[in-house]
């Protein structure tokens, strides 16, 4: 009952003193000095601040109780807050006893003076309460308490200044007395809110170094102010990792990912059900009859499988959070249309000359104050979103990368790793791109709506002409956007197309350099690039037209509805108010208009990535139940195993504890059978069952981008004894001995500084330390040297080896072990011909014991287990240790240089200020002449822009005359051409900018193209491809379209911000007081955001690529990964580098809030400054002018904004010219023809070689390789270099190419010096079979003949020779067969027979072999050795030799040792010797 009467008395005071307020209008509003009611003061502004609390406590409790953070100790700012809110409470009852005790002393005072104290009281001491509680809970600062304190003290303001102005009557002392102590207490309750408490105890959170959102509540300024000390510092010095925040646990990407695996999966799930329930409706509908009818509901019921759809997945997962920065919005877009209403009153207040002076202060403070809540309140919904964005980059990378762990061969075969990274990266940030702006896909209409709406008031049916304008437009900047997103596509066709051709010219480039085909691959290169730069020609003419529309659609807009409105009825004049409101409700307009079809053109790109993601997480996945872990019989069994084209009715069982050899021709199967072993392949029928763990070697070793030591631990705990154990047995020790680090010596991406033998060895030993129950070895014997290959197998494989006891499946060529071997399965077209141990395949004497009895040259092979490693060592190391060994040489196809460094490459952090130069050297390639023209065009530009709006300024002042204004023909006549006239040069200019930078693009990229061909091949050992790859890709993407649209926007905004100093100045010169201040603030301001921004932009990027590198390694391993069931630390390290990158990528996200808020402010400033001085020189201004400054005012926020933004993004990608002219100017190799040094046409005709006092080394400070050699090599002879890894044997034939040039002494052929002559003359008249075989994606003829030389006939002749014919004409495409990307869909020992046609078709008087048989089976070698027999029968033939049998029969055999000839004579004569041939010889079983 008595709550009931407290309410209806507090209906009634509301409306009492509501009516008095307005009743009182005189008091209130109509004076100099207003002032509210003593009714309104101690009811209505009184209540606010407790209305507020008791609404938001519900909900704040609710909040409260589910955050768990721990508790905070009382600390002492806790307990002041405490006691100031308790005197609060003392101080509000203090009254509410007073007036009983008026009461006693009859005299009755209003219930007012009951009720508000009351009301006050109970608040304040909620607000205590809560205090306690919310430390209690570990809040550090609340925003709910800030909110409230800081309405209290607002709320107290009014009354303070009415107390001050009337003089106190004796009956109110007691209360003013106490109010006075009441306002103090609440200023110093405010300012101690602002103070944050020490972290809690106990929490979850980690609170490292300011975990941002968690420990500073929900107030947007608290939230962003914490940014200060971060720019401070990223002012001060370079940014490091430690100095970046710890991400909150929302963020981490493991959390993220669960959630949205979680959603995809229930969505998959529900698919299914409904696909089940469906299928089962439909099979009810079939058994109703057997006509033609159940066909068709057959047919139907296709129709309805329902895909799962990951949009729904993501929607769940990130909806949620993406929704309360929606809701921010709506308030934003509804605080947006004050200001105009708000200029609407302060032009009417200018016109009113008796208005008092205060309300255009009012009006004035009024836009400041709006204009800051939209700043503030814009940024919360910018934060909510780009963490939204953030999160949903790193569920779908997350996602992507699991997937990829457990997708079918057949799925990774239908896209690249280049492809599946492109999803990681491009499409995973178009959904990032396009959830920044997605709010405007309901905000857009619904400002567009609500800006009509007021139109409608200020101008009538006359809108309705603005908005077919609108209508039509959109049409046009809709078919503008669809055929800019169609040149989109074409364009990134070609640039795919160029990177995927780059990335494979600089994975072979050392083959196009020996082979002389750069031209070739360049021509293919630059026609690439012509296309693709005549696309975005045309895009430029498009992006013209956008920006035509764009800047002319507001003005056309504005410029139809005042015609009209003028027109139709000649009372309809236009004034101040009108005109300046509709302009800046156009103004407004301006961005939902030209949003929207971007919007929707983004959309229609994220849906394509959508479904490219969608459909690669549909992939089938492979069936971990495909190969059966029970325990079985004896050891592994496989029974059989159809897979369409590669094994068929396989039936093979291998006890435990047996080695077990695979031999067969090239492409029979025998990688297919191991991977059928691993549950790697497809299985159709059959069991596979494994019993125990799994060690895998694959053929092509996998080496991952860390130390060697973590290579082969592989995540295995380290076991010293065992570790050192292992590396003698792999032969590893004498490596690690010149490995700058030893074992913690970084290896390079691929392997890159360490020759096929270690990264073979490094991957055999990871298989050993694994100890696995389980071996299969995929021919890891044939990438090392034969003594090697024998040491390895005694130590390891073989029956007295490391893995005796273990059951090991080997595949290998080398028939020298096999008698060695429990079993050999010999495949042919994937099925097993024969199979049992080496005395009954001779015995059963089909053909493979045919085979046997032609390859086998010592059957006693069992005699040289004997030899010991140390008298091996004492021969190939004479003196204990090698001065440099093949991992710090040019030599392999892929060695790197190691310099004294345990890492190998540290990407370098520039940290320096952007040079000047490098703006200058952009300019260059622009021409300077455009340059200057462009920044003429932009002052036209704006001096037409200008005087548009100062026109109708002035067409609106114009005196009415009988209801009517004159000259309005006129007046439209003249607004519009200086609009259009602003379009055109629009036009112009943005066309002439993108001339210019394409213009731009071409010299940079070809310059950029030429040197990189031109560049000597010890450049391309020590960068990682990667990094040259990023020039083409990332670096020429940035000057094509990021740089030239960011000039743009910068001269753009630069030039709206100097227009609009311009026109407040000449409105109000006394606005230039406070420019200098501003400027200052604003230029601190940029500059802190510059340096930061820069810096942590830098160090995303670099922590981004991490990312991309592990997932390519990942892909490229997966199945070594799967083997060792290794895919939970996999998923860990990609979980951190996502996380290392968004902690990078995150205090961007802040920063630029931070940025947002202080640049608007300055913005904010000057609608405050132009809307004083407008109201302080209100005698002498008119309102046209008024309207024109404020409303210029107004739109500059924005434009200040963006110029910051541009000036941060052009500082940050210019840097991009920067890095392209580095790698343009590098050091070049020798010209490629000297004209006046051309050999004679048929040199060399006779393959004559010299060399004389020959000395070389890699680089520059290294040690020397080759060491004053001197040979002479007659015309036709054959020659075999031997030697041990490291001796010096491919350094030897890289010289007779000049890949490595001499540090003293020459090379000769046919008597000319090969110093003296072009490049490409010497390398095209030489013929190499390199060590790894490279083929690029294209046909077989152009891998055999790019330059077409060669007919047809030729062609196929070389074919028949290298016995790829057979092969080849089964193809349905023959010479027209496609290869793919490094010729991935042909076996190793296919790919080595194309280099021999090359070698064939070429035919040159000198041919080098470099190990060029070490992945063939025997017979293949065979056949291959014969060809070169009787085809190169008269050329000097360079061999160095794998397998000694294959040069046994050569004129002479060089041995190197050291960089020096040790032995250099006939085969015979060497074994006589008994030197190191002869021990070589022993070691191999030949002599």
């Amino acid at each position: 009952m008595f709550l009931l009467r407290v309410w209806t008395f507090f209906c009634l005071s509301v409306n009492k003193c509501l009516f008095s307020f307005f009743q009182d209008a005189n008091l209130s509003i109509h004076t100099d000095n207003p002032d509210l009611t003593p009714c309104f003061q101690n009811t209505i502004l009184a209540w606010i601040p407790s209305i507020y609390l008791w609404t938001a406590l519900p909900f704040y409790l609710l909040y409260l109780k589910r955050s768990k953070r721990g508790y905070i100790v009382l600390s002492m700012l806790s307990r002041f807050k405490t006691l100031f809110g308790v005197l609060l409470w003392c101080v509000s009852w203090a009254d509410l006893f007073y007036s009983f005790h008026e009461l006693l002393q009859s005299r009755t005072p209003p219930p007012v003076y009951f009720v508000t104290p009351l009301v006050i009281g109970i608040t304040m001491l909620l607000a205590t309460l809560l205090i306690q509680y919310e430390r209690l809970r570990g809040v550090q600062s609340s925003g709910v308490l800030i909110i409230f304190w800081f309405l209290s003290v607002l709320c107290a303001v009014g009354p303070f200044r009415s107390k001050i102005n009337s003089a106190v009557g004796e009956d109110r002392e007691f209360r003013s007395a106490t109010f006075y102590i009441y306002f103090v207490l609440l200023i110093i309750e405010l300012i101690l809110s602002c103070f944050k408490e020490k972290p809690p105890f106990f929490s979850p959170i980690h609170f490292t170094i300011s975990c941002l959102e968690s420990s500073t509540e929900s107030l947007s300024w608290a939230v962003f102010l914490c940014i200060c000390s971060f720019a401070i510092r990223g002012y001060k010095k370079p940014l490091e990792d430690k100095d970046l925040w710890s991400l909150n646990e929302d963020d981490v990407s493991k959390n993220i990912v669960q959630k949205l695996s979680r959603e995809w999966d229930r969505e998959k799930a529900e698919s299914q059900v409904k696909c089940s329930r469906h299928n089962k409706s439909n099979h009810a509908l079939n058994h109703v009859g057997d006509g033609p009818e159940e066909a068709e509901v057959l047919i139907r019921g296709k129709r309805h499988n329902r895909k799962p759809s990951f949009l729904k997945a993501l929607l769940r997962t990130f909806g949620p959070y993406f929704l309360i920065g929606s809701f921010f919005k709506l308030i934003q877009d509804l605080l947006s249309f004050v200001n105009p209403q708000l200029l609407s009153v302060l032009i009417s207040f200018i016109k009113n000359k008796d208005a008092p002076t205060w309300w255009g202060f009012l009006i004035a403070a009024l836009m400041f104050t709006c204009t800051v809540l939209q700043t503030l309140i814009v940024h919360q919904h910018f934060q909510y979103c780009f963490v939204t964005g953030m999160r949903l980059r790193t569920g779908i990378t997350g996602v992507i990368y699991r997937k990829s762990l457990v997708i079918t061969n057949s799925a990774k075969r239908s896209s690249t790793v280049g492809e599946i990274v492109n999803l990681m990266s491009v499409d995973a940030q178009r959904f990032m791109d396009l959830v920044a702006f997605l709010n405007m896909l309901w905000s857009a209409p619904l400002q567009t709506c609500l800006a009509l709406y007021f139109l409608w008031q200020a101008l009538g049916p006359s809108v309705l002409a603005g908005v077919a304008v609108m209508v039509l437009l959109i049409p046009f900047n809709s078919a503008v956007a669809i055929k800019t997103r169609a040149f989109q596509v074409e364009q990134m066709q070609y640039k795919d197309s160029r990177i995927k051709l780059m990335n494979e010219i600089l994975g072979g480039i050392k083959v196009l350099k020996l082979y002389a085909w750069e031209p070739s691959f360049s021509e293919k290169v630059l026609e690439i690039r012509k296309n693709e730069l005549r696309v975005l020609k045309k895009s430029a003419y498009l992006n013209s037209l956008s920006n035509f529309a764009w800047t002319s659609s507001p003005f056309l807009v504005a410029l139809t509805t005042f015609a009209v409105y003028v027109l139709v009825d000649e009372r309809n004049t236009l004034d101040a108010e009108k005109a300046f409101v509709s302009l800046s409700l156009f103004n407004i307009l301006k961005f939902p208009l030209a949003m929207l079809p971007q919007l929707i053109s983004n959309i229609a790109q994220t849906s394509v990535s959508l479904k490219r993601i969608q459909q690669f997480l549909s992939h089938d996945e492979l069936d971990p139940n495909c190969v059966e872990r029970n325990v079985i019989a004896p050891g592994k069994e496989f029974g059989a195993v159809l897979h369409a084209c590669f094994l068929h009715s396989i039936n093979l069982l291998v006890p435990s504890g047996a080695l077990v050899a695979v031999v067969g021709h090239v492409g029979c199967g025998k990688s297919s059978l191991l991977s059928a072993l691993l549950g790697e392949m497809e299985k159709l029928e059959g069991e596979v069952a494994v019993k125990g763990s799994v060690a895998y070697v694959p053929q092509q070793a996998w080496i991952q981008n860390a130390t060697l030591k973590d290579n082969i631990l592989f995540g295995q705990a380290p076991n010293e004894q065992k570790y050192q154990n292992i590396l003698e047995a792999c032969a590893l020790k004498a490596d690690l001995e010149v490995l700058p680090g030893g074992d913690h010596t970084e290896i390079g991406e691929k392997g890159i500084n360490l020759s096929g033998g270690q990264r073979q060895r490094v991957s055999l030993a990871r298989a050993v330390f694994s100890s696995s129950d389980i071996y299969l070895l995929d021919d890891p014997l044939s990438a090392v040297d034969s003594h090697v290959a024998k040491h390895i197998f005694d130590q390891v494989i073989g029956p007295d080896g490391v893995l005796k006891g273990k059951t090991r499946v080997l595949v290998t060529h080398g028939i020298g072990f096999l008698p060695q071997v429990d079993h050999i399965v010999v495949l042919a077209d994937g099925k097993i011909s024969e199979m049992g141990s080496y005395q009954e395949l001779l015995k059963q004497n089909k053909a493979f014991a045919e085979f046997l009895r032609n390859y086998a040259l010592d059957e006693n092979i069992e005699e040289d287990e004997l030899t010991i490693l140390e008298s091996k060592r004492e021969r190939f190391f004479p003196n204990g240790s090698v001065a440099l060994t093949r991992q710090l040489s040019v030599i392999s196809s892929e060695g790197g240089e190691c310099p004294s460094k345990m890492s190998l490459y540290q990407p370098a952090l520039d940290i320096l200020q952007v040079k000047l130069t490098v703006f200058w050297q952009y300019m260059k390639a622009v021409s300077p002449v455009i340059s200057l023209i462009i920044c003429f065009l932009y002052c036209c530009q704006n001096a037409a822009a200008i005087g548009a709006n100062v026109w109708l300024s002035d067409w609106t002042n114009e005196p009415v005359i009988n209801g009517t204004q004159h000259n309005t023909s006129m007046r439209i006549g003249v607004y519009a051409a200086l609009g259009l006239l602003q379009g055109f040069i629009v036009f112009v200019s943005s066309f002439t900018l993108a001339m210019g930078g394409i213009n731009a693009a071409r010299k940079l990229h070809a310059a950029l193209l030429e040197n990189k061909f031109h560049t000597p091949q010890s450049f391309y050992d020590t960068t990682p491809t990667g990094r040259v790859i990023n020039r083409f890709s990332k670096d020429i993407f940035v000057i094509d379209e990021v740089i030239p649209p960011t000039i743009l926007m910068f001269l753009g905004t630069f030039f709206v911000s100097l227009s609009t100093m311009i026109v407040i100045i000449a409105s109000t010169p006394l606005f230039a007081v406070v420019i200098v201040p501003l400027a200052v603030l604003y230029f601190f301001v940029q500059r802190f955001y510059v340096a930061t921004s820069r810096q942590l932009k830098r160090l995303e990027s670099v922590s981004r690529s991490p990312i991309y590198s592990h997932f390519s390694e990942t892909i490229s391993g997966t199945s070594v990964i799967r083997a060792y069931q290794r895919e939970k630390s996999f998923i860990d390290i990609s979980d951190r580098k996502v996380d290392e990158n968004q902690k990078c990528y995150y205090p961007s996200i802040v920063s630029n809030r931070w940025l947002g808020i202080r640049v608007e402010f300055v913005g904010n400033c000057i609608v405050l400054f132009a809307a004083l001085f407008a109201v302080i020189g209100k005698s002498s201004l008119n309102a046209g002018l008024v309207g024109l400054s404020v409303s210029y005012a107004l739109q500059v926020t924005l434009a200040l904004n963006w110029m910051v933004r541009t000036t941060s993004d052009l500082e940050t990608n210019i840097v991009a010219v920067e890095r392209i002219k580095e790698y343009s100017e590098t050091e070049t190799e020798a010209p490629w023809i000297i004209e006046d040094k051309r050999p004679p046409a048929d040199w060399p005709s006779r393959g004559e070689l010299e060399f004389v006092n020959y000395s070389v080394r890699y680089r520059k400070g290294l040690d020397l390789v080759l060491k004053d050699l001197n040979l002479q090599v007659h015309g036709g002879e054959k020659i075999g270099i031997v030697g041990r890894t490291g001796a010096g044997k491919s350094s030897m034939t890289l010289c007779l190419f000049r890949i490595l040039e001499a540090a003293k002494g020459e090379i000769r052929i046919d008597g000319v010096r090969i110093s003296e002559i072009g490049l490409h003359d010497l390398r095209s008249r030489l013929t190499i079979i390199p060590q790894d075989p490279v083929l690029f994606s294209g046909t077989l003829r152009m891998n055999l003949d790019p330059f077409n030389k060669y007919s047809d006939e030729e062609v196929w002749k070389a074919l028949e020779l290298s016995h790829l014919k057979k092969f080849v004409s089964s193809q349905p495409s023959m010479l027209e067969f496609e290869c793919s990307e490094g010729g991935e869909n042909l076996s190793v020992g296919q790919r080595q027979l194309i280099c021999l046609a090359r070698a064939l078709l070429r035919k040159t008087r000198i041919l080098i072999l470099d190990e060029a048989t070490a992945a063939i089976d025997l017979e293949t070698d065979d056949l291959i050795q014969m060809t070169i027999r009787t085809q190169f029968e008269d050329c000097t033939v360079l061999t160095i030799a794998h397998r000694l049998n294959t040069i046994m029969d050569y004129t002479r055999i060089l041995v190197l040792d050291n960089g020096t000839i040790a032995e250099f004579d006939t085969p015979t004569n060497l074994i006589a010797s008994r030197g190191i041939f002869y021990g070589m010889a022993k070691d191999a079983g030949l002599a």
